[in-house]
C-alpha cells in the first residue's frame, strides 16, 4: 500500500526534476507538467479509492487537467508562429 503511494510520488518528483532542469525546449517543459499531473491523477485516484470515497472529483480534475493541456499547446503554437521554434534561447524580453 505504501511502496505504490512511494512510486506515484517518484513519478511527480522526476517530473519535476525535468521541469526544474530541463531549459531548452517549452514542449518538453510542457510534457513534464502534464507527466506531473497525471501523477497527482493517480495519487488522487488512488486516495479517493483506498478510502472508500466517490470518484466524481477525478472526473472534473481530468476536464481542468485537459483543458490546462489543450491551454499550453495553444500558446506554444501560438510561440512558434511568433518566434519560429520553440527554443527558450530565442526568446527576448525586447520583442514582446
Amino acid at each position: 500500500m505504501l511502496s505504490i503511494f512511494n512510486l506515484f510520488m517518484f513519478f511527480m518528483f522526476c517530473g519535476a526534476f525535468v521541469f526544474c532542469f530541463n531549459h531548452k525546449h517549452i514542449l518538453l517543459t510542457l510534457l513534464s507538467l502534464e507527466f506531473m499531473v497525471l501523477s497527482v491523477y493517480l495519487v488522487l485516484l488512488y486516495f479517493l479509492i483506498l478510502h472508500g470515497y466517490e470518484i466524481y472529483f477525478v472526473i472534473i480534475f481530468l476536464v481542468f487537467s485537459v483543458c490546462e493541456g489543450a491551454l499550453g499547446l495553444s500558446i506554444l503554437v501560438n510561440f512558434v508562429r511568433m518566434v519560429g521554434n520553440d527554443y527558450l534561447s530565442s526568446v527576448s524580453v525586447l520583442t514582446w
